[in-house]
């Protein structure tokens, strides 16, 4: 499954943000769970996982009872602030005003597909990135290509 594309959209007063109807028809319940985590993302933007995902991601992370500080801080960064989001049987979820307060979400909402996951965010955010990416287009794509050789020589190691 790919999440792919760019969706304006809008939250509602009730906090629900309708899932785009091209994102719903790649998620079958069966094989990615019946909800999104809504999660703080990487890049200072709110996520959303398909529940199936993230508990792969979660499961990768190991156990940490005993676990390194760095894992700790950031699984208790991660975990707490996260909330399992319920398609309703309009599409939409009902995203916590804490999380869209957290990430200056008020009513306009842009929606990135990102592989596996959507990331959402302002729309002057996504315009800000936009330029910047469009700017560095070549050294982004440059830097990519050298992680993933990277990644591919450590696997085959």
């Amino acid at each position: 499954m790919l999440l792919l594309g760019k969706f304006d959209h809008t939250i509602d007063p009730k906090g629900r943000l309708a899932i785009p109807a091209e994102v719903r028809s790649v998620l079958d319940p069966a094989t990615h769970g019946e909800a999104l985590i809504a999660a703080p993302g990487a890049n200072e933007t709110l996520w959303l996982w398909p529940e199936r995902t993230f508990e792969r991601f979660a499961e990768a992370l190991g156990g940490s009872l005993l676990g390194d500080e760095d894992l700790l801080a950031f699984e208790r960064h991660l975990f707490s602030q996260a909330s399992r989001c319920t398609l309703d049987a309009a599409g939409r979820v009902r995203i916590p005003d804490r999380l869209l307060r957290g990430f200056g979400i008020e009513s306009a909402v842009v929606i990135a597909g990102v592989r596996d996951h959507l990331e959402l965010m302002t729309p002057a955010r996504w315009e800000t990135e936009q330029s910047s990416l469009q700017a560095t287009h070549a050294d982004v794509w440059r830097r990519a290509r050298a992680a993933l050789s990277d990644a591919g020589r450590r696997n085959s190691s």
